[in-house]
Order: C-alpha cells, then sequence, then structure tokens
C-alpha cells in the first residue's frame, strides 16, 4: 500500500483549501519562527531530540545516529497517531513537509500512508514556499492595483478600511499582519517573527483579484520591529493616494477610545513618552507625563499628535505628495460608517480618472 504523492508549490497559496490538513513535521522551535499558513505542528523530532541526534552524528557515526532518529521518529509518529489524529477517518487527506521535503516528511508520510490515509509531501518543503514567499514580497510585489488610504495619526484609517472590507473592496490590513497598530502606543502583544509576517503578507497578495485595486493604509517602512519587504514598500510609495482631512479634535477623541485597552497603564505610558525625551523640550515631556499621570488620555492624545506625530507626517507626506489623487474631508469620527461611505466615493473618482 503507498498513498504517498510528491506537491510541487507553484504558488504562495498552492495548499491552501486542498487538503484537510496541512501538517509541519519540523520542531516546534522552527515551526515558530514561521511556517506554511494554517499548518500543524506534528514534529517528529523535537527540539532536544534534533540536538541529541545531531551530536551521535557528529561524535559517534551516522548510522548510529540514523538509527536512534529512526527509533525516535517511529515513536512520536506513533503518539502523534493516537493523539491529536485519532478522530481522522479514512478518507482524511493530509499534506506533510519538513525544512527541505526530505527525511523527517518521507518518515511522516510513509508511516501515514501505510495507515490508509492519501498524503501528499511538499517537494522541497518549508525552503520552497519560503523562496516563493521572497519572491512576491521582496521582488514581485503587489499583483493589483494599489491604492493607499493617507491622514494624520487618529484619523481612524484603519476602522474605515475595515469597514471597506466589509462593503466589497479588497483591503489588506499590515497593521493586522504584524499586530501593531503602527505607533509607539500601538503594540498589541508579541509581533509574528519577520519571516512569519512576510508569509502572511505574500498569501494575502496571492489571494487578490487583479482585476481590482487593493487598499492598504499608508505606513512607514516599519511596523513595530517589522519592515515592509522591498516590493511591498515600493509599491506602496508609488501608489495614488486618498488623503483624510480631520480635525485634530475629532483625531484626539477617537485615540482616546481606540487605545482604550493602554490608557489603564500608566506606567506602560509613562515609559514611551521617556523614549520622546532626545526629541522635545524637558518641560514638554513632564507635561505629558502629567497628562499620562492623571489619565487624561484626550489631552495627551492632542499634544502628541500637535508636537509630535502631525509634523512628522507632514514631512513624511511631502515626499509622496505626487501620489495624492484626493482628499476627503471629515468633520468628525462618530459615525464610522458615513465616514467609510466617503471615502468609497473618493476612491471611485480616484479609480475612475
Amino acid at each position: 500500500m503507498n498513498g504517498r504523492t510528491t506537491l510541487r508549490l507553484d504558488s504562495v497559496n498552492a495548499v491552501s483549501g486542498r487538503f484537510d490538513d496541512v501538517i509541519d513535521v519540523r520542531a516546534p522551535s522552527e515551526f515558530a519562527v514561521d511556517h506554511l499558513p494554517g499548518s500543524i505542528n506534528l514534529p517528529v523530532l523535537d527540539d532536544d531530540e534534533r540536538a541529541q541526534v545531531g551530536t551521535i552524528y557528529k561524535q559517534v557515526s551516522p548510522f548510529d545516529a540514523r538509527k536512534v532518529g529512526a527509533a525516535l521518529v517511529a515513536a512520536n509518529v506513533a503518539r502523534h497517531i493516537a493523539g491529536p489524529l485519532a478522530d481522522r477517518p479514512g478518507g482524511w487527506r493530509p499534506v506533510v513537509y519538513c525544512w527541505r521535503g526530505g527525511q523527517r516528511s518521507g518518515a511522516m508520510a510513509t508511516i501515514l500512508s501505510q495507515v490508509g490515509w492519501r498524503v501528499a509531501r511538499v517537494e522541497g518543503g518549508y525552503k520552497s514556499w519560503r523562496n516563493l514567499v521572497v519572491r512576491r514580497v521582496q521582488e514581485q510585489g503587489f499583483p493589483s492595483q494599489v491604492l493607499v488610504l493617507d491622514g494624520n495619526t487618529g484619523s481612524a484609517k484603519t476602522a474605515i478600511l475595515n469597514r471597506l472590507a466589509a462593503r466589497g473592496h479588497q483591503v489588506i490590513d499590515l497593521e493586522d499582519l504584524a499586530n501593531h497598530r503602527g505607533s509607539l502606543f500601538g503594540a498589541m502583544g508579541d509581533q509574528p517573527s519577520q519571516k512569519m509576517f512576510e508569509g502572511r503578507l505574500a498569501s494575502a497578495m496571492e489571494a487578490l483579484d487583479l482585476s481590482r485595486p487593493v487598499l492598504l493604509e499608508a505606513e512607514s517602512s516599519r511596523i513595530g520591529q517589522l519592515s515592509l519587504p522591498r516590493a511591498v514598500w515600493h509599491g506602496i510609495a508609488q501608489a495614488r493616494r486618498l488623503t483624510l482631512e480631520v480635525p485634530l479634535e475629532a483625531r484626539a477623541a477617537y485615540s482616546a477610545s481606540d487605545y482604550a485597552d493602554i490608557a489603564h497603564d500608566t506606567d506602560r505610558i509613562q515609559a514611551i513618552i521617556r523614549k520622546l525625551a532626545p526629541l522635545h523640550a524637558v518641560d514638554r515631556i513632564e507635561a505629558w507625563q502629567k497628562l499620562a499621570a492623571t489619565r487624561d488620555w484626550k489631552k495627551l492624545a492632542e499634544g502628541l499628535m500637535r508636537a509630535h506625530y502631525d509634523p512628522r507626517y507632514a514631512k513624511h507626506r511631502a515626499r509622496y505628495a505626487s501620489q495624492e489623487a484626493g482628499r476627503v474631508s471629515l468633520a468628525d469620527l462618530r459615525d464610522l460608517d458615513q465616514a467609510a461611505a466617503k471615502v468609497e466615493d473618493g476612491l471611485s473618482q480616484i479609480v475612475d480618472s
């Protein structure tokens, strides 16, 4: 009985929706750095076992290393079949991969196929998928027209884009993929690795309808600790832009609400303000720290926008003045559905022009 086949990847999303499970048999540390979207980690050797086999290979002999490794692999695969895979029916179709599509994925695929499951193994493993990711985000870029929504801090760009997505527009939320809201105060927990971010981004780009534009938020070349890949950054820098014009007070009020999840963490806010000390006068930093201490987030937001964010956004926007194709004025941000409708009108004019 041999239910094994080899899958040659021809796109970033080559395995999406084609199999019941995508199984990464690499060690947990490898999986944590990056993996194919939607995959589950069922390692045939964990990190300690890999180190053990490697040591035997170098210090004893390749034969002894293979013998020990085979025993460990067999035991681990047996545990996976009796545990996480115990409920899989006879018609279950998995695809398996390791680093380069070699011994680890081959061992898992062989045993699973002997059970009677039809197993596919990714040719070239994770490395072949990673090569496709790099080609997409570093070299090829967006496959469809890019339109950028610009505007000063607090203009609700992300929320408006989410509403446009709900209205049927193609949107890639870079900040969501990066798990960061893009400002000093924007951390939303641990960010993914650079490789994982690029994989998520490549997958989103591959899924685009080439006949329709994709909408993105104006970003700098970095989102938190992550860098936008070369071709992606080039696409954003060259795209036509629609700029939101929202009064400072309205933006501050929106930010006070949007960042309510961190407003209670005074120590964190104080620490962030201290990072701005090299850029601003001592009395200004002290004033901001007092506002943080009293949790007057709206006034703090107004001060930060007026003296820190807005001047920097103005300089950044000046570099792309030739790409600005229109502006939308919003008196306030209390009705984001209404704001999204106005932005939609503005985008239509750009696309039709």
